[in-house]
């Protein structure tokens, strides 16, 4: 039996008080429940009441019923699927095929973003091993090989799009025609990744909230809605960024930086693990939607972006107190690769010894979790 995350599609549709979730036509919802995706909570229907415009809604399957609670979970990410002259961005087929295998064997708890949003919103914990799953650029290939994959498995998904390329027609990318097909899929969530897919921490304050206003407006006219979930061009964002995208009115910002997330994490800069042909093995992916977070308070620096008198920058963060204990903790930079660590009691101090070079540096720090999983805290630094 499938554990998976069944969705309600609430993409602008205005619901009658009372019927939350439920407000479709009744062939809609007859189809729904022919399809097997109004899972069950406890005998329930878990409703986002919180993201009730533009977002679907992720319920869990029963077998995560009697699961044990976790602090965290994670979010896989794609763009192309059996592109194999873009290996660094693409999945072969055959690998998205065993990976969709894995997922659906029983031992995961698949969610929507919308549910994973609601709950980090609500302070709520996760089932026993959630996992996300999402999609950056809207290629063609989402459309031709990766919905037909996912629709069939039952698995939900969050696309997004910067909406710049679409209207351009470029042949790899997909058309409206094709987005709002897909936005009609309950499984499938929209999300907005700007109008131009720009270097948003090169660009002010103005530039970005113009370009947001762009998206947006494309999205209300093609599909009647303003998605509520974004997606950061390059997983690139600083502090000013971040507050552009809040101002702009969005619930939830995710970048490409690798890691797991908790309820202490910054919902404007969550973690996801991308998938590629290089990384797109089933150990990767195990260790991936397996992954726990690491809590931590007073993490510095407070901003990704790195000034010159800053560099390399001072990394330090407080262990949560039930893992203030723990001695094997191990940080990693793509840059340096391992990297000093030195502890003060629950306090950690990552030593980088060489400058960040421009453009983006990431930041991984690892322990174990028991059962063969791994905590994994991940963090995106940048120097212009």
């Amino acid at each position: 039996m499938m554990n998976l995350t069944g969705t309600l599609s609430l993409n602008g549709i205005k619901t009658r008080k009372g019927q939350g979730c439920l407000a479709h036509d009744r062939r809609s919802a007859m189809n729904i429940l022919r399809r097997g995706l109004l899972a069950v909570w406890t005998g329930t229907v878990v409703l986002a009441i919180g993201l009730a415009i533009g977002l679907p809604v992720g319920v869990t399957a029963a077998r995560a019923q009697t699961a044990t609670l976790e602090d965290g979970a994670s979010v896989l990410m794609y763009h192309r699927f059996g592109e194999n002259d873009y290996p660094s961005t693409s999945i072969t087929l055959a690998q998205i095929d065993a990976q969709i295998k894995e997922l659906t064997r029983g031992d995961y708890a698949i969610m929507a973003l919308p549910e994973i949003v609601r709950r980090l919103k609500a302070g709520q914990k996760f089932p026993r091993q959630t996992v996300g799953v999402s999609i950056d650029d809207a290629y063609l290939s989402v459309y031709t090989q990766a919905w037909p994959r996912f629709k069939k498995a039952g698995i939900p998904f969050t696309v997004f799009v910067a909406t710049d390329p679409v209207d351009r027609g470029y042949s790899r990318y997909m058309t409206w025609a094709q987005i709002r097909e897909m936005a009609a899929d309950p499984l499938v969530t929209i999300g907005s990744q700007t109008a131009a897919h720009a270097h948003m921490i090169g660009l002010d304050a103005g530039e970005n909230a113009a370009d947001l206003a762009k998206s947006s407006l494309r999205f209300k006219k093609e599909l009647g809605y303003v998605p509520k979930l974004f997606a950061y061009p390059y997983g690139e964002f600083d502090r000013k960024v971040i507050a552009t995208v809040k101002k702009a009115g969005f619930v939830a910002g995710f970048g490409q930086q690798s890691g797991a997330f908790g309820l202490r994490d910054d919902i404007f800069a969550l973690p996801r693990f991308s998938m590629n042909e290089n990384y797109g093995d089933l150990a990767r992916l195990r260790t991936a939607a397996r992954a726990l977070p690491i809590p931590t308070t007073d993490f510095t620096p407070t901003d990704t972006l790195v000034l010159p008198a800053q560099n390399p920058p001072a990394v330090g963060f407080t262990l949560s107190a039930e893992l203030s204990q723990t001695k094997t903790i191990s940080c990693f930079s793509n840059q340096e690769g391992r990297l000093k660590v030195e502890r003060l009691g629950p306090r950690v101090e990552v030593r980088m010894r060489k400058p960040l070079p421009q453009g983006r540096t990431r930041l991984n720090c690892t322990l174990p979790a028991g059962e063969g999983r791994w905590r994994w805290l991940g963090r995106m630094f940048y120097v212009q």
